[in-house]
């Protein structure tokens, strides 16, 4: 008749790796038929019950180490656990007991004075204050953890840019620091290719898809999967998409997302079209407005952020060529096409900001006044507020010509961007009337770049050829598709400044030479910096206070007193 025993150790902590290998290594033993290894939380409890032991009635508390055996007989049960601390000390790694082993962050520091990362996988109710105090010794952290709540992801990253430290994570599964893998990263080459990903397992498949390809990767940066939700606003992929663009040793970049928040998301195209860098762009969820814009490149699919990346790091440096800037900032964009119209605020809105426009497309500001145009500007001149007694612009240029007349006296408008659409019932040349005006606005502004979409067919009255003509022999750059025309119009907008210009920069020697590492948690995590040839300490952790909340708590207080 089957066995059961239990053995409870009070404040026996062992990491989660450690306590899956127990446990197998029991159930592998003469005689047992089922063998449970947990820390004796009531969630834990609840799973072997499931797995058909009765632990409700044995007394533990939640940072004790519950021991429970099934076997065939009382013999075999208590043989097995028996054999407990002889199956813990085979199981420990031949780096980490060969050396000194502290018992504290603070130690660990000592032994490893050049360490500049902390590696942090210990229970989430635990993992903020390690990393916090990861952060109070000046060491950038990788926060494997999860269960960290959303108020203390923010506050750590906050006080690591106050710091100039960077914080990955919470539940960061993957990243690649100066050739060394972190967490579940795979083996890949050195190379001239930067990814920042809030998204463990997808920067795992386009790192591997570079390598498999010939490609390597300089440095590959975990956020976790919250960094580029709204509460926390993108911090920690806005500090790393800084440092890459500083990176000499980063020629291009990508990034990737699970379904970022809009808001966040703007911001940071933003400031990747500021890094002077091509950069993909893989955001699951995320339309892009185009295949690209300027530096940017947007991907459709993990697969083919792969074939973009390698497509921008065979490029030559004159493929990449972003263009001149005018001296005046501001774009006006006049359409006679609402559809026209709204595909360029959606282009356009996630890289130039403020966007105003009467045609109310996403993060766009509505316009004010819309016979008064704002900063960067895209007007519908076929709403209804401009169509009122007056034929269509289709059909009419007047309103259309008063308009770029009055954008072009203005001295900070840099771009205009007009659409010329062809075809039946439309203006019989309307080419004819926007060229004179076109050339008249330039003579007076040398620095004012004039930007045609024309839509139309070979086949339409107007005449295509004809039409093209007319406008780029005026001085305007003219275009078959929205998507075109904004690529170029964005050539000729300065670039904006990103609000973190504040905060201390990421340090680019933190991201040079072999990695030094201190690894608080999972054992097998030292074992990997070890075998790749990274300098790394393992601390030996135990829960603060035993595990003890009010203890904690006390201690936390008593700390923090004067």
């Amino acid at each position: 008749m089957s066995s059961t025993r239990h053995e409870v150790r009070s404040g026996a902590y062992y990491d989660s790796v450690i306590l899956m290998q127990l446990q197998k290594a029991l159930a592998g033993l003469p005689g047992v038929e089922d063998a449970g290894v947990v820390m004796a939380t009531p969630a834990n409890k609840e799973l072997l019950a499931a797995a058909g032991f009765d632990a409700g009635a044995i007394e533990a508390r939640a940072d004790d180490l519950l021991l429970m055996v099934r076997a065939e007989d009382e013999e075999a049960a208590a043989a097995a656990l028996a054999q407990v601390d002889e199956l813990l000390a085979r199981r420990r790694s031949r780096a980490a007991s060969a050396a000194f082993r502290p018992r504290s962050l603070a130690s660990a520091v000592q032994q490893l004075p050049e360490s500049r990362w902390v590696l942090v996988s210990v229970p989430g109710r635990y993992a903020a204050g390690v990393a916090e105090e990861a952060l109070a010794h000046g060491r950038h952290v990788f926060l494997y953890s999860d269960n960290v709540s959303l108020e203390d992801e923010l506050r750590l990253k906050e006080k690591a840019r106050e710091q100039g430290l960077l914080v990955m994570g919470p539940d960061c599964g993957t990243a690649i620091i100066n050739g060394a893998g972190l967490g579940f990263a795979n083996r890949v080459r050195r190379g001239s290719i930067g990814l920042i990903a809030a998204s463990g397992t997808g920067l795992q498949a386009v790192t591997a898809g570079l390598h498999n390809r010939g490609a390597g990767i300089s440095q590959a940066i975990g956020l976790g999967g919250r960094d580029l939700k709204e509460a926390i606003g993108g911090i920690s992929a806005l500090q790393a998409l800084d440092l890459l663009a500083r990176d000499p040793e980063t020629e291009s970049i990508v990034l990737i997302s699970k379904p970022p928040a809009e808001k966040v998301a703007a911001r940071l195209l933003a400031a990747a079209r500021n890094s002077g860098k091509p950069v993909v762009a893989s955001f699951q969820g995320y339309a892009p407005p185009a295949r690209h814009l300027g530096n940017l490149h947007f991907s459709f699919g993990l697969a083919d952020t792969v074939e973009l990346a390698l497509s921008l790091a065979n490029a030559a440096p004159a493929d990449r060529a972003a263009g001149s800037n005018t001296s005046a900032p501001y774009l006006r964009g006049l359409f006679s096409g609402g559809t026209l119209a709204s595909e360029a605020v959606l282009a356009l809105q996630p890289l130039v900001h403020p966007l105003y426009s009467n045609v109310g497309q996403g993060s766009s500001r509505q316009l004010a006044d819309p016979l008064s145009s704002e900063a960067h500007t895209i007007l519908d001149l076929g709403a209804d507020t401009f169509t009122q007694g007056r034929l269509h612009p289709m059909l009419d240029n007047d309103l259309r010509l008063r308009r770029l007349r009055q954008e072009a006296a203005d001295p900070e408008v840099g771009v205009i961007l007009l659409d010329v659409v062809l075809g039946e019932g439309a203006h019989p040349d309307p080419a004819a009337e926007l060229a004179p005006a076109i050339a008249e606005a330039r003579a007076g502004r040398s620095d004012l770049e004039i930007v045609a979409i024309l839509l139309g067919t070979g086949e339409d009255p107007q005449g295509l050829d004809g039409q093209r003509e007319k406008l780029a022999g005026a001085g305007a750059a003219v275009y078959p598709t929205t998507g075109a025309a904004v690529d170029h119009v964005l050539r000729y907008l300065p670039e904006g400044k990103d609000g973190d210009n504040g905060f201390p920069p990421l340090p680019l020697e933190d991201f040079r030479g072999q990695l030094a590492a201190i690894n608080v948690g999972l054992e097998s995590f030292f074992d990997s910096l070890d075998t790749q040839g990274a300098k790394a300490v393992h601390v030996e952790w135990q829960p603060p206070a035993g595990g003890n909340e009010k203890l904690m708590s006390l201690l936390a207080k008593m700390k923090g007193s004067p």
